[in-house]
C-alpha cells in the first residue's frame, strides 16, 4: 500500500541518471522508459528521488525488455523504504548501543526532526538492521582481514536465557579477538542440537585457516561430549566465572537464609513513618516547601524518615555476588546506622541530617 504524505509537506527535489547510458549488449546508445519515484525522510529534509529508467530502444536487442536504473539510488536508500541510510544507521545506533526504547526512538524523530514513524515501522527498521549488522559480522573476507595476524583462536560457548519459558541463545565467542561468531536459539541443550554450533564452529576455523588452542564452557555434558568429539585433543576449560558461581553456592544459599532473617528482625518502617506524619500534623505543621516537596522541618523527626528510607534502600539492595554477597553487604550496611544511631543518642540532640549523611 502506497504510504499517504501530507500535501503541503515541501520535497528536496534529486533527479538521478544511469551512471553507463550505453547498451552493453548492441553499443547503442539507450533511451529513457520511465521515470521512478521514491519518496524518503532524512535528516536533511524530505527527499523526491526522480531516477531515470532507461532501456535499449532496438528491438531485436536482449536488453530491449530489461529497464536499468541509477545504482546511486541505493546510497540514498533501499527500496520501498520510506527513510534514509541516515535515519536508518541512526536507529540502529541509539537502539543497540545506546538502548532507547522504540517509543523513545520515535518521539525523538519527532520533536527533533519532524519524522514521524509508526513503532512497527521502526521495529521493522530496527530488524533489518540486526540482519544487516549480522550479515557484515560474519562475512567471511572481513573476517580473514580481522584474523589476518592472529596464529591461533580460542573459542567459548555459553547460554544465555532472556526469560523463563523462553527459548534459549547460545553464543559462540572467540575470546583472543574479543568477536562473537554466531548465535542461534535453541529448544534444548541436548546434544543433538548443540552439535550443529560446534560443527560451525570448526568450519569456521578451518575456513580461517587457524587451529583452535582452547575452549571454554560451564562444562555441561552436551558441550563437553561434542566438543571431544568435533575436536579431539583440544583443551576445554571450565569458565571462570561459573565455576566461582558454582564453587560459591552453598555460601550463597547461606546468604539468602540471613538476609532473610535480618528482613524478619527488622519490621515497621511504614508503621513508624506514618506516626511521625501524624504526629506533623497533629501539630499543625505544613510539609509543602515552595518547590513543592514533602519535606519535615522541625524536631529531628525528619530524621526519622531518613533513617527509615537509609534502612528500606538497605534491605532492597540485592546487588553484589560471590565475591561480596548481598547479605554481607546488609549485615555491613545496618551495622553502620546502628553505630550512626548510638552517636546521635550519646550526642542528646536527637540526630541531625549532617550527621545521617554517612548512613
Amino acid at each position: 500500500m502506497a504510504r499517504r504524505w501530507p500535501k503541503d509537506r515541501a520535497w528536496i527535489e534529486i533527479v538521478l541518471e544511469v551512471e553507463e547510458p550505453w547498451c552493453g549488449e548492441c553499443g547503442r546508445r539507450m533511451h529513457v522508459r520511465a521515470h521512478g519515484h521514491h519518496r524518503i525522510l532524512t535528516f536533511e529534509g524530505p527527499v523526491h528521488l526522480i531516477c531515470k529508467l532507461m532501456q535499449c530502444a532496438d528491438s531485436a536487442c536482449p536488453n530491449h525488455h530489461r529497464t536499468f536504473g541509477p545504482a546511486q539510488a541505493r546510497t540514498w536508500t533501499m527500496p520501498r523504504w520510506m527513510v534514509g541510510w541516515d535515519v536508518f544507521c541512526w536507529l540502529g545506533h541509539r537502539r543497540f548501543a545506546r538502548h532507547w526504547s522504540v517509543p523513545q526512538l520515535r518521539l525523538e524523530l519527532l520533536d527533533s526532526y519532524d519524522i514521524v514513524l509508526s513503532e512497527d515501522a521502526i521495529e521493522d527498521y530496527l530488524q533489518c538492521y540486526q540482519c544487516m549488522l549480522a550479515a557484515r559480522q560474519q562475512d567471511p573476507a572481513l573476517l580473514e582481514e580481522h584474523y589476518r595476524t592472529t596464529h591461533h583462536v580460542m573459542l567459548s560457548i555459553d547460554g544465555l536465557q532472556p526469560e523463563k519459558g523462553h527459548e534459549t541463545l547460545y553464543v559462540v565467542r572467540e575470546l583472543r579477538e574479543e568477536r562473537v561468531w554466531f548465535a542461534e536459539a535453541l529448544l534444548s541443550s541436548a546434544t543433538d542440537e548443540i552439535r550443529p554450533l560446534i560443527v560451525r564452529a570448526r568450519d569456521w576455523a578451518k575456513r580461517l585457516g587457524l587451529p583452535v588452542r582452547l575452549w571454554m564452557s560451564d562444562k555441561q555434558d552436551a558441550f563437553v561430549k561434542t566438543i571431544a568429539k568435533e575436536f579431539p585433543g583440544v583443551p576445554h576449560r571450565y569458565c571462570g566465572n561459573h565455576f566461582l558461581r558454582d564453587l560459591a553456592k552453598p555460601m550463597l544459599e547461606l546468604d539468602s537464609h540471613a538476609k532473610v532473617q535480618m528482613r524478619g528482625k527488622i519490621r515497621g518502617l511504614r508503621g513508624i513513618e506514618r506516626e511521625v506524619l501524624k504526629v506533623h500534623a497533629a501539630n499543625g505543621i505544613n510539609h509543602a516547601e515552595h518547590e513543592g516537596m514533602l519535606r519535615v522541618q522541625t524536631n529531628g523527626l525528619g530524621v526519622v524518615l531518613d533513617y527509615c528510607a537509609a534502612v528500606r534502600g538497605i534491605l532492597n539492595d540485592s546487588q553484589g555476588g560471590p565475591l561480596r554477597p548481598p547479605g554481607l553487604r546488609m549485615a555491613e550496611a545496618l551495622g553502620q546506622v546502628q553505630q550512626s544511631l548510638r552517636r546521635n543518642v550519646q550526642l542528646k540532640k536527637g540526630g541531625t541530617r549532617s550527621r545521617c549523611s554517612s548512613v
